[in-house]
């Protein structure tokens, strides 16, 4: 897994120091109850108190009229990636802290987001924390995957619904997650921010300026929503060549990791690997779209794919890239930095390109979650997620401020990478259910295994009676 790294201008970008998670993503526009600006009327709360204005900051009060008193209570917004030092480096940065500095001193407590652990230890020290209690005011950040899907069935995570300071039909929050962390009317799972931005193209803008291929050509098929399969494949036939003809490819169209390619192909021809509907989880691998996905992509990389020196490393599909010994990568955003960040030829980004069932571009979800453990009793849990639902509010006066781009600037060579391409990504995420499911585990069970020798349907086939077992625990069977 990768890691993401946070930094202040980011903070409700998202973010995972895996800024990833150990694995961001844009800020919600749109004000709620929590905050106000000059000139709005009091609020009411939802017991009936009325609020106050001060300054541009809307005051929440009690049924006495008080402002609401945390007693001073410290709450940490555990994670694994958080970094002692943030940078405050913009008129948001500062607005942002004033209004953090204004909330905790309103209402009598500390929050500050810390790293309390690293990323493949941070699933069991939540669940260790869960089981046992302790002292600790903790909002926990965990990664989507099964085993946070084991945390909620085993009764691990607080029921968030039942908290009337936190109201999930507003803009703010996001409503993929609140589905699939659902179960009937209870909520387990909270993220106030849209999906990270995650698998998309990587062009070598040389390489296709070489073969003659304008590589603005590429956002304005991507504006124009004509980026499809069809003409991504028309530029790698364009571009790879034997250039010295002794009958060698030796300009490759593509480099990939095929536990990033195929998904991608799969999400983007709207098909998915595990479905849930209102049964719960099903085997979605053997449907239509899925399977015409897959074969696209094993076809893609038997025609275009790179062939690497027998004493390659494991990671040689970044090292290729950034040597230019192939134009196209299929790769997520954080590496424009991470990775090729003193790249000497110029790169840009697209998402990845739509398939021909779909009419619109589709970037699939590896997103963090904040959750509340279960062993707090419900006085202290509401205090919790009242001082969360404060922090995770928009700035007052930044309402439609897009400060998840700031970071993600300094990474890319263009802009059109960031306010096209990301844009797009962030309002485009679908949640990847395989992740929920204990057991499954995609690289061996499915990607290791395909190639042309054993298709996706054998693959499937192979798989099926163990998915199928994995899927009815999941599902309470």
């Amino acid at each position: 897994m990768k890691k993401r790294t946070r930094v202040l201008s980011v903070l409700l970008a998202a973010t995972m120091a895996f800024s990833a998670v150990g694995c961001g993503a844009k800020e919600s526009g749109g004000e709620n109850a929590n905050t106000g600006t000059e000139g709005d009327v009091a609020g009411v709360d939802e017991t009936g108190s009325e609020d106050s204005e001060v300054g541009q900051y809307t005051v929440l009060t009690d049924e006495n009229g008080n402002p609401y008193d945390l007693g001073g209570m410290e709450i940490i917004i555990a994670d694994w990636f958080t970094s002692e030092d943030q940078e405050i480096s913009s008129a948001y940065d500062e607005a942002r802290q004033d209004y953090l500095d204004w909330i905790q001193s309103t209402y009598n407590f500390t929050i500050k987001q810390q790293a309390v652990t690293d990323w493949g230890s941070s699933p069991e020290e939540f669940v260790n924390y869960a089981t046992t209690g302790g002292d600790e005011n903790y909002v926990f950040t965990l990664y989507q995957g099964s085993a946070l899907t084991s945390a909620l069935s085993s009764g691990l995570m607080y029921d968030l619904s039942t908290l009337d300071c936190l109201d999930f039909s507003e803009s703010k929050w996001d409503p993929v997650i609140k589905d699939a962390m659902s179960n009937g009317d209870s909520v387990y799972a909270m993220r106030a921010m849209d999906h990270e931005p995650t698998a998309g193209i990587f062009f070598n803008k040389r390489l296709l300026e070489d073969a003659g291929i304008d590589p603005e050509s590429i956002y304005e098929m991507q504006r124009n929503n004509e980026w499809t399969w069809d003409k991504f494949e028309e530029l790698c036939q364009q571009v790879q060549k034997d250039t010295n003809n002794d009958g060698v490819i030796d300009q490759y169209a593509m480099t990939n990791f095929t536990s990033v390619l195929y998904p991608a192909a799969v999400y983007s021809n709207g098909g998915e690997f595990i479905g849930k509907d209102e049964n719960g989880f099903y085997n979605a691998l053997e449907s239509d779209a899925t399977m015409e996905a897959l074969n696209w992509a094993l076809e893609m990389l038997t025609k275009y794919e790179m062939v690497y020196p027998e004493d390659a490393a494991w990671d040689y599909t970044f090292t290729a890239f950034k040597n230019g010994e192939a134009a196209f990568t299929c790769a997520e955003s954080y590496n424009a930095g991470q990775t090729w960040g003193d790249m000497e030829d110029d790169f840009g980004f697209v998402c990845f390109p739509m398939g021909p069932r779909m009419d619109h571009y589709v970037n699939y979800a590896q997103d963090n979650v904040f959750v509340i453990p279960s062993c707090y009793d419900a006085e202290k849990a509401w205090k919790i997620a009242f001082a969360f639902n404060l922090w995770s509010d928009p700035v007052p006066g930044y309402e439609d401020h897009e400060s998840w781009k700031d970071n993600y600037y300094k990474s890319f060579r263009d802009t059109e990478a960031v306010d096209e391409t990301l844009a797009i990504m962030v309002d485009s995420g679908v949640v990847m259910n395989e992740k929920l499911v204990n057991g499954i585990d995609m690289g061996p069970d499915l990607y290791w295994g395909i190639n042309k020798d054993n298709t996706p349907a054998q693959q499937a086939e192979a798989i099926r009676n163990t998915w199928q077992s994995y899927i009815d625990t999941a599902n309470g069977k």
